[in-house]
């Protein structure tokens, strides 16, 4: 997955936008304000922070050696740093993001879940 790709996967979910609220080198990629990925799209290798259920970040985690790690500068058991260019199928680095944006969405207050149901 390229950065763009990253970028584009990313802003394809419902209300979701991209923030540079750390530098603007850093794009944190929100859901009604809440962050659910956050990459420096211009490294290599291209990593993003992802949220993840704990019990799977720790399978994640193991199945995955090196390239899921501990979320970097998050809370280590409720995220994880994704090695997004590297030997990791597409389809899971997809369905891993698809994973955090879910996770954060389900945390949202009932009235904004409500709002992101709507057409």
């Amino acid at each position: 997955m390229t950065p763009q790709e990253l970028r584009a996967f990313c802003l394809s979910f419902n209300a979701a936008e991209e923030d540079f609220p750390f530098s603007p080198e850093i794009s944190v990629f929100k859901v009604r304000g809440k962050l659910f990925a956050l990459s420096f799209l211009d490294a290599r290798p291209l990593k993003a922070n992802l949220k993840c259920d704990p019990e799977e970040a720790i399978r994640l985690r193991r199945e995955h050696e090196g390239l899921i790690v501990p979320g970097w500068h998050m809370n280590k058991r409720h995220w994880n740093t994704v090695t997004v260019d590297g030997d990791l199928p597409d389809r899971l680095v997809r369905e891993l993001i698809e994973d955090s944006y879910d996770l954060v969405v389900a945390g949202l207050p009932r009235a904004d879940r409500l709002r992101l149901d709507r057409p």
